[in-house]
């Protein structure tokens, strides 16, 4: 016997159906719905639209195209709007605490009103960087027909002759600092950095999340690198409707395609692409949204089996749109197929496995985005996970764009972010310093900013290769050095970081995988005990921050809210 067909009103038929049903389909036809539009299956299309930045510029012209596929399929879209915070725009200021609780609100506020709405099925719409894993974490909890869809990546800009990016506009600001770079020279290439729609260029956490979640399964195959502005972006969107449809005609669940193989793919993308760090983060998050077991260290296992092989900004040359004409994800999958580290038979959206999508790939001829097997950049990934007595329960590494593994020096101790960033601008960093800054975790910010603001002006001013940085925040997936982010526990919580004083040794040794002080273990417990955080100013989205702080649970963990 064939199986039940799936019962494509599932949900919604409790919204819409029977005689005591009539005041809510009032409501709906008073504002366009027909009898016939409700009849059907009720798609939302949720994004984060917004006019704050450029990422998410495009959402809306996207959201107008997958309803479109959605009516041509036979089903009937709703459309919703969440928030979006722009992490390049508030970075460097006590805006930026809001980006990671955004990621948080984003995947409330999806699954609150597709649940509330009874939806049988949805589309998420996603640009920068929190609202990717935000959208996949409410697809996760809701556990409906569901496909993702990024809205693309910015064209770069040029500046004397070069492709640039925003990363480049955040190092000039070190540049200028130290008379490297002119006044007006800066403002030349801020003119041009950011030239449309989209996010940011380069294997940032925005590109590096929707390579992991076209890799994870719960993006179409070659979807993810369409740049927002290229005009198939649209006809992308229009098949994206479609695709949901199919979706829910089968019955495809989120954790069925989530599973531990299918995030196994994802770390090793992001490994293999040099990605952001800010990908252990989300993808821990997301585990624990779909009920699938996952720890720090096995991200660190599979890194160091995965070659770095795609030579991508930050670390690299090249950026995102680069990597859309060289062949897209579907070139690094079948890269990933061909070094063994791919989990070929996990399933994607798409209804075909994630091996049936990498056999396919196309490559442009003479590409040198992503490289050969046999010509790795490195031969481990992207990152690293350290322990050691300054993070017991971990921390992460990016390796990628600098061949560092090892880096002893005295500590630099700096109370929250800006402090550290007003000593690089006043060139108070000296070679061989170790940078630490702490009070920036998930309840210390509260919120847990990044540092790229500090790590880029350390590499404008030529520090790169000289200095390292340790924090308790996170990174951009802009930044690129010696950097380690995410201690854990963090400074707040009474962490070892808390312990260290300015001129404290600290080591910072990759291949051992250790983050250590030379401290001892009693002389660390009574510092630490004795540490009281900064009192973090007030009128800075105080009770919003508050419950977050309230709620957020450890990096290590995700940095989720429960």
């Amino acid at each position: 016997m064939s199986p039940e067909p799936f019962d494509l009103k599932h949900r919604s038929r409790a919204l819409t159906e029977g005689v005591e049903r009539a005041p809510a389909r009032a409501y709906l036809h008073g504002i366009g719905y027909t009898a016939d539009d409700l009849a059907k299956p009720i798609v939302g299309v949720a994004h984060s639209w917004i006019e704050t930045m450029p990422c998410n510029f495009n959402n809306r012209v996207l959201a107008a195209k997958v309803k479109e596929g959605i009516r041509a399929a036979g089903g009937t879209p709703m459309e919703l709007n969440t928030i979006a915070i722009s992490d390049g725009i508030t970075m460097g200021t006590p805006g930026m605490r809001a980006s990671l609780v955004s990621r948080e609100v984003i995947a409330d506020s999806i699954e609150l009103v597709a649940d509330a709405h009874c939806f049988d099925a949805l589309v998420t719409i996603s640009g920068c960087d929190k609202t990717i894993p935000g959208t996949v974490m409410a697809m996760a909890r809701l556990d409906i027909p569901s496909v993702m869809l990024y809205g693309g990546s910015i064209r770069p800009g040029h500046w004397h002759g070069e492709q640039v990016t925003i990363q480049q506009v955040f190092e000039a600001v070190g540049a200028h600092a130290s008379g490297r770079i002119t006044t007006e020279e800066l403002h030349e290439l801020e003119q041009v950095a950011s030239p449309g729609a989209g996010a940011c260029g380069g294997q940032f956490t925005a590109n590096t999340m929707a390579m992991a979640f076209e890799v994870l399964g719960v993006s179409a195959a070659g979807s993810s690198m369409v740049p927002a502005e290229d005009g198939s972006k649209l006809s992308v969107a229009t098949e994206i409707g479609g695709l949901v449809m199919d979706v829910l005609r089968r019955g495809l669940r989120p954790r069925e395609i989530i599973t531990k193989p299918a995030l196994e793919n994802a770390i090793a993308a992001v490994a293999m692409s040099g990605g952001s760090t800010n990908a252990v983060l989300h993808l821990l998050a997301v585990a624990v949204e779909a009920g699938v077991e996952l720890n720090i260290d096995e991200f660190d296992a599979i890194s160091e089996r995965t070659p770095l092989l795609c030579d991508l900004q930050p670390g690299g040359q090249y950026v995102a749109t680069d990597l859309y004409e060289a062949g897209g994800v579907p070139l690094v999958l079948a890269r990933m197929l061909e070094a063994g580290t791919l989990n070929e038979h996990a399933l994607t959206v798409t209804g075909r496995t994630i091996g049936d999508h990498a056999r396919v790939a196309r490559e442009t001829p003479g590409q040198r985005v992503v490289r050969p097997l046999d010509d790795p950049l490195q031969p481990t990934g992207g990152f690293a996970i350290l322990r050691g007595n300054v993070a017991p329960d971990g921390c992460v590494v990016k390796l990628a764009g600098h061949s560092r593994r090892r880096h002893v020096g005295p500590a630099r101790v700096f109370e929250g972010e800006q402090a550290a960033m007003a000593a690089v601008l006043a060139e108070e960093i000296v070679a061989g310093d170790v940078v630490v800054i702490r009070n920036e975790g998930p309840v210390g910010g509260p919120g847990m900013r990044e540092m790229l603001a500090v790590t880029a002006a350390l590499v404008g001013q030529g520090l790169g290769e000289e200095v390292a940085l340790i924090t308790d925040g996170r990174f951009s997936g802009a930044t690129h050095g010696f950097m380690v982010a995410h201690i854990a526990p963090e400074a707040a919580r009474g962490g070892p970081i808390a312990a260290i004083s300015d001129g404290d040794q600290i080591t910072i040794d990759a291949d051992a995988r250790r983050l250590d002080v030379d401290l001892s273990d009693q002389e660390i417990q009574r510092r630490a005990s004795a540490y009281e955080p900064p009192q973090v100013p007030s009128g800075h989205a105080d009770i919003a921050l508050g419950k977050y702080a309230k709620l957020v649970g450890s990096a290590s963990e995700g940095a989720i809210t429960r």
